[in-house]
């Protein structure tokens, strides 16, 4: 029998607009590389995936949950085009997952996205990553792709969501 997910306390969580670079980061940043290593048997390096301005106002946003002040997760958004934020390094740490905290991070990347003024946010997640497949389609977010297929068959799992109330 697995135990139930801890409730979230949510008087002691609060969100940090922050860098990539900000050293509260690293933990996640570090074990979300780790993963991905591991996962898909590769090394990766984010680092170079892109530039950290590339996640900073007024076109993107990084943000971190704190909980009683440390980093139990993350994620930004950048500028895909003038209407449309992607979402990138959305990451819980293992020691806290189940208990919605991903699901605050997409919250909170839309509201912030939406008051930037972008109408629809998109996304990839990776074909070896059910979890946050499975979180992406509980959170409203349309596959643009064919869920019947195998996920390795398709390679990076793209998905979009409408921003209900952008800011004009």
């Amino acid at each position: 029998m697995t135990a139930a997910p801890r409730p979230l306390p949510t008087a002691r969580v609060t969100v940090l607009h922050t860098t990539v670079t900000d050293p509260l980061a690293r933990p996640l940043l570090d074990e979300l590389t780790h993963e991905y290593s591991t996962r898909y048997e590769r090394p990766v390096d984010l680092s170079l995936e892109y530039p950290p301005e590339e996640f900073t106002p007024p076109r993107g946003a990084f943000l971190l949950l704190l909980e009683d002040g440390e980093p139990v997760a993350g994620g930004a958004y950048r500028r895909y085009d003038a209407g449309t934020a992607e979402l990138k390094r959305i990451w819980t740490h293992s020691a806290h997952r189940r208990r919605g905290l991903a699901r605050r991070v997409l919250e909170a990347l839309e509201a912030d996205a939406g008051a930037r003024g972008y109408r629809r946010v998109y996304l990839t997640t990776g074909p070896r990553q059910p979890e946050a497949k499975g979180l992406y389609l509980a959170a409203g977010y349309r596959p643009l792709f064919d869920l019947s297929a195998a996920p390795e068959t398709i390679g990076p799992l793209p998905f979009d969501k409408h921003l209900e109330n952008p800011r004009p």
